[in-house]
């Protein structure tokens, strides 16, 4: 198996398998692949942790119900997964006593005997996270792994004691051995949170964490007022278009 990250702002793994050799993937993350590589549908990603608690679990950490298995027939295949938003796709290597906590939608891609499942599902008032809450992958068993990361990347290193408080959405990846807690700052407004206070999650090492620079929340909370400002000149316009052609049709 050779796997390769192209291009910088948004970027391509490549992985290309020789015949016999799988990969597995949370479902729908396919861009592209050669003809002779074989897609199969399949609950379990190996490793000896299948079993449908572990399937729903993974469902609420954001990896699916399904998942894909890709494996090349006859010879060399190729197999692509393009990044959905500016920013990284990076390499980790899973074992046991190293298991790896990402944030919901990061994990891309693991060889067989990487399983995700969740970590934590916690709920917030108001805002985006009022129906999804702060959910965190696991990814667990023995192999390597790919993640997803939006933005550019900032890496620390934890020692023992030492805490970060960080943004729930700037939370990209940490070591398990990172102990992680929701906190809340009472009295401070927050608008994507609402009236509930600012909601901040205490990472404590030891133990080495992945903060990304644009979380998906942040960046859909920026483009709001211009969607729903885009969607109402839209709505108004077809109002307008609809009008002018009922008229002529009625003359």
């Amino acid at each position: 198996m050779r796997a390769v990250v192209k291009g910088s702002t948004m970027p391509v793994l490549e992985v290309e398998l020789e015949a016999g050799e799988s990969l597995v993937s949370a479902h729908g993350e396919l861009s592209w692949m050669s003809a002779n590589m074989q897609m199969s549908q399949t609950t379990n990603a190996g490793g000896g942790r299948g079993g449908l608690m572990n399937t729903l679990k993974r469902a609420v950490g954001g990896g699916g119900i399904f998942l894909t298995q890709y494996q090349a027939q006859g010879g060399p295949a190729l197999v692509a997964f393009a990044a959905k938003v500016p920013g990284h796709i990076v390499p980790v290597d899973i074992a046991p006593g190293r298991n790896m906590l990402v944030h919901r939608h990061g994990w891309v891609c693991g060889t067989p005997g990487v399983s995700p499942t969740v970590a934590l599902q916690q709920s917030f008032r108001g805002g985006l996270w009022g129906g999804e809450g702060f959910v965190l992958q696991r990814l667990q068993g023995q192999g390597r792994a790919w993640v997803e990361l939006s933005g550019e990347l900032t890496q620390y290193t934890l020692a023992p004691g030492q805490t970060m408080l960080v943004h729930p959405g700037h939370v990209g990846m940490f070591d398990e051995t990172v102990q992680f807690t929701i906190t809340r700052v009472p009295g401070i407004a927050n608008k994507i949170f609402g009236g509930d206070g600012y909601h901040l999650v205490a990472l404590t090492g030891p133990g080495q964490i992945w903060l990304q620079s644009m979380p998906l929340s942040n960046l859909a909370h920026a483009l709001e007022p211009y969607l729903a400002r885009d969607a109402a000149t839209a709505g108004a316009e077809g109002v307008g278009i609809g009008g002018i052609v009922g008229g002529m049709l009625r003359n």
